[in-house]
């Protein structure tokens, strides 16, 4: 068994799997830039790594993920706007396009809180397990922004525009049991049962073709998602057109101050 400590995620290779676990369980596995690009390393390092067949992602604590950590204080671009689309670019894309490119299944085991990035994440992965406690949230809305890391992309393909649009523009969570329902998730399991579930599936597609499989990714990113490199471009850019805002500015202060925002459209 080979183990790699970082600072905020946890990897290790044991019988072809590659168990990657977010862990930062005190901030829900909220996202930072430096575990951001951790996490970016272990998701390269699992990719060149010939004795990985198959990956897991799972969090620690009791959450999946929680997004992007609201308290990291954002870089100012030149015009001296919140600058929301440099770690999209460098950081945070480049993890989904990794796992997309990667010749080896990724399986996401999903519990609790799966909100912003943490969603993007999950849905990167080929097949995604759900305990019954999980839930889906982007609530992007809420501070005056939109989904990104590839989110929009995947859900269009897996649940369709309607429910797509339900999810981005209402910001409400999504029960496991109904994102079965959906086709956003391909199991449910018992909380107590989730982390075991996954790590016989994972097994189970280390023990497979890979080559094969790894064939199959690629002919199914093809179909449905040929052009997520353009869609990762394009929520960057959009992202950042909200910096100026005086909704983007509102919505932040709001969620800060824990009160509803008023939003006036511009």
């Amino acid at each position: 068994m080979t183990t790699t400590t970082y600072a905020d995620v946890r990897y290790r290779v044991e019988d072809a799997v590659a168990h990657l676990e977010l862990h930062r369980p005190d901030a829900l596995n909220a996202w930072t830039p430096a575990m951001g690009r951790e996490l970016l390393d272990a998701v390269r390092r699992a990719g060149a790594d010939d004795e990985v067949r198959a990956v897991l992602i799972t969090g620690a604590g009791r959450a999946f993920c929680a997004g992007a950590d609201v308290k990291n204080e954002r870089e100012l671009t030149p015009d001296g706007d919140p600058d929301l689309s440099s770690r999209l670019r460098e950081i945070y894309n480049p993890i989904v396009a990794q796992i997309r490119a990667a010749p080896k299944p990724y399986v996401a085991a999903v519990h609790g809180a799966c909100a912003g990035l943490g969603v993007s994440l999950a849905l990167a992965c080929d097949l995604v397990l759900a305990a019954e406690d999980a839930y889906f949230l982007l609530a992007f809305v809420r501070i005056g922004v939109m989904p990104d890391g590839g989110a929009t992309a995947f859900l269009a393909e897996r649940v369709g525009l309607a429910r797509a649009a339900e999810l981005c523009m209402l910001g409400e969570k999504l029960p496991a049991a109904r994102a079965e329902q959906w086709g956003l998730v391909n199991t449910v399991h018992p909380v107590d049962d989730l982390r075991g579930a996954a790590e016989a599936l994972a097994g189970r597609l280390a023990q497979a073709p890979t080559v094969a499989l790894g064939s199959m990714k690629t002919a199914l990113t093809a179909a449905a998602q040929c052009h997520l490199a353009e869609q990762l471009e394009l929520e960057a850019d959009l992202q950042q057109r909200h910096a100026s805002t005086a909704d983007y500015r509102e919505g932040r202060q709001a969620f800060m101050e824990k009160r509803t925002p008023v939003y006036r459209g511009r």
